[in-house]
């Protein structure tokens, strides 16, 4: 099952699951109350179990982790921010198909 690729991050280990990862990652900025965050939740799961021997996916719900969330200007959700080396590469605002977000990652691979 793909759930198993994706990592739930946090204010507290986002530095060392996301920043210092040994690979790129696509962190899914979402909310339990937020329709379009559970729309394109399964996308990235989905995408999660594809690429998890080239990409980290995970998602940092922004309720409980508003520092991050901040600190990268989350403004509205989902936010999908790609990163390599530690630095945004990228950010993908919104409800998107699969077939684009499988494009947006393909620019870190």
């Amino acid at each position: 099952m793909a759930g198993e690729f994706l990592v739930q991050v946090s204010d507290a280990n986002f530095d060392a699951e996301i920043l210092k990862a040994d690979k790129p990652a696509l962190v899914d900025f979402w909310a339990p109350w937020c329709g379009p965050c559970k729309a394109i939740g399964p996308a990235v799961e989905a995408l999660a179990g594809q690429y998890h021997d080239q990409l980290k996916v995970a998602k940092l719900n922004i309720d409980d982790n508003q520092k991050t969330a901040t600190a990268y200007g989350v403004r509205s959700i989902p936010t999908l921010l790609l990163f390599k080396g530690g630095k945004v590469l990228d950010t993908l605002v919104g409800l998107v198909p699969k077939e684009r977000l499988e494009a947006f990652i393909k620019k870190a691979l």
